[in-house]
């Protein structure tokens, strides 16, 4: 089988071009074609000799992601199927709004947490993305969004299927030639990555000093309720949650984003809006108070409107910004936690099962 050519650093094919007799600038040739240009096809390097390219292609491979099935919601929102070389499928959508387009992109194939309100957690976890299959859903996004409102991708979001920080190198892999200027130049502070909480990994991240931003699927401050929506909190309470994010802000200087759906019976009661204040207290932060999005399960329906203002009340009181964030896409399932909720065409669906 050959071997991904994609997988390889610059070293790696300096190192390799030099060992074929070839001068090492081919390597930053090639390394602009596969990352900053998205070329497919070998015959697409053409500044590249034809004898090299011919060894190249006689052993490597370039396996881009394909799309299999692209939905169009009415606000605009683009939810794709995407088939990965080896055949499974993740989801990722473009999100447009007048000032932005966003890239929400997956991580992992399914998810093992276990997160009772999420849809894709409805899937088993077959395998993490590797950083190019992660790249590619960003490089696809950005074509998508010059080609249906003429504007370039602006912003990317680590929120759709699988878990960020249990793909650690690869995610950092894939955001470091998303940044670098060989790959798509853009900005950290464009990059949010959003984890359900893994303190051990928050701190990496700390230790390892990255520049893009942070979100927390939190939903609950206290544990009874967290533990009973998301199992990991039986691992990873808030008490070491809590103690990680403030490591985070001592190193990095940069404020949390709590998400945070409100469901009515669940998290909606003063105890509830306290202890999240509680934490608030504890660690610079901003919380997105988002709309729940309906998988099917009846145990989770939409909080009345003046619970949300009640959180929003006694948020804005401690001085801690706090906005209801209205879903996109809901009507082809592309919003928040909908990912992979209903079946794809029919084609797709044993290759997703």
């Amino acid at each position: 089988m050959k071997k991904n050519l994609r997988t390889l650093s610059k070293a790696d094919l300096q190192a390799l071009f030099i060992e074929l007799g070839e001068p090492s600038f081919r390597a930053n040739q090639v390394y602009d074609w596969i990352w900053a240009k998205g070329v497919q096809s070998f015959q697409d390097m053409r500044n590249v000799p034809k004898a090299l390219l011919a060894t190249l292609q006689e052993n490597y491979a370039i396996t881009p992601i394909t799309l299999d099935h692209v939905q169009h919601a009415e606000d605009g929102t683009i939810k794709n199927a995407v088939k990965l070389p080896d055949g499974l499928i993740v989801e990722s959508v473009l999100i447009p709004t007048e000032k932005r387009i966003t890239a929400c992109v997956s991580s992992q194939v399914g998810c093992s947490l276990n997160c009772a309100f999420c849809a894709t957690a409805k899937l088993k976890r077959m395998r993490n993305l590797g950083p190019d299959e992660i790249y590619d859903q960003v490089q696809s996004i950005h074509r998508q969004g010059l080609e249906h409102f003429g504007r370039p991708l602006t912003n990317i979001v680590f929120m759709g299927m699988g878990e960020p920080l249990m793909n650690y190198n690869n995610v950092l892999s894939a955001i470091e030639k998303i940044t670098q200027p060989e790959g798509m130049g853009m900005s950290p502070k464009r990059i949010t990555l959003s984890t359900v909480g893994l303190p051990k990994m928050i701190k990496k991240l700390a230790d390892d000093g990255v520049k893009f931003n942070l979100a927390v699927s939190l939903h609950s401050a206290r544990d009874s309720v967290r533990s009973s929506i998301m199992p990991i909190n039986d691992v990873s309470p808030i008490a070491d949650l809590r103690e990680s994010l403030e490591y985070w802000y001592r190193a990095t200087k940069r404020r949390i984003t709590f998400e945070y759906v409100v469901w009515k019976n669940v998290n909606d009661q003063p105890e509830d809006i306290q202890a999240l204040v509680d934490l608030c207290k504890r660690i610079p932060c901003k919380v997105n108070l988002i709309e729940y999005n309906a998988i099917g399960d009846p145990q989770f329906q939409q909080a009345d409107e003046a619970a949300l203002e009640a959180y929003i009340t006694a948020l804005d009181a401690i001085g801690v910004t706090a906005k209801v964030r209205r879903s996109r896409g809901r009507d082809i399932d592309a919003a928040c936690g909908q990912l992979a909720n209903k079946k794809l065409p029919a084609e797709l669906q044993e290759t997703e099962a």
